[in-house]
């Protein structure tokens, strides 16, 4: 699981100011510009409203994420895996719980089912690292790193689903400079997805995804 993202002092209400290398300008005390210019309107939210068809919505407190206007502000090109080290329900709860000050995109259980925990329009920190919060999709895995077991057929398949899913919506590969572990972020002190996630398999299942015409119909 990530490490909350600090945001720095208050700000005045007309000042500029620069996130990331970027440039961001600031009305009333929320950040609505980016990245050397505006994102443009709004995006539409829906409450309950899902990224990827067939994963279920279920809300992380609003102290463990962000609202931004992903890819827009943001550009997105990464997906980082994590490893809850406990349960689903377990990681459920803590994203939910806004003392924890960290919540991942996503999560996945053993037998495949997804949540929805924050919106990929959103900045979840997860990453422990505030450029690749800004620049990457989260998501947890129900399990502990020194247990392959923890690992099954329908988990890899699901979220191989699910990444396919992102790498279709942002337009980057599906390749291992894209797709990434919670250990290989810049500053991480995490070692998951560790020594028994199978990288190998796990690539070939997403290019295998996105091989696809399109898409299966409802599944996560």
């Amino acid at each position: 699981m990530g490490k909350t993202e600090r945001t720095g002092s208050a700000l005045s209400r007309r000042r500029a100011l620069w996130i990331g290398g970027a440039a961001a300008v600031v009305v009333g005390s929320g950040v609505v510009a980016s990245r050397g210019g505006l994102p443009g309107p709004a995006k539409p939210r829906t409450p309950g409203a899902v990224d990827q068809p067939g994963v279920e919505w279920v809300a992380a407190s609003s102290a463990n994420w962000r609202r931004a206007e992903r890819p827009d502000d943001y550009r997105i090109d990464r997906v980082v895996i994590h490893v809850v080290q406990g349960s689903y329900a377990t990681a459920l709860k803590v994203f939910q719980n806004p003392l924890h000050a960290a919540a991942s995109h996503y999560v996945v259980r053993k037998d495949g089912h997804i949540a929805q925990v924050v919106r990929e329009l959103d900045v979840a920190f997860h990453a422990g690292n505030r450029a690749y919060n800004e620049r990457s999709v989260g998501i947890e895995h129900e399990g502990f790193v020194d247990r392959p077991e923890s690992f099954t057929t329908a988990m890899y398949a699901a979220s191989a689903r699910l990444t396919a899913g992102i790498c279709r919506r942002y337009g980057f590969p599906a390749d291992r400079e894209h797709i990434v572990g919670h250990s290989e972020v810049p500053g991480a002190d995490h070692t998951d997805p560790g020594p028994h996630w199978d990288w190998d398999g796990y690539l070939r299942l997403v290019r295998g995804e996105l091989r696809r015409k399109t898409p299966p119909k409802g599944a996560a």
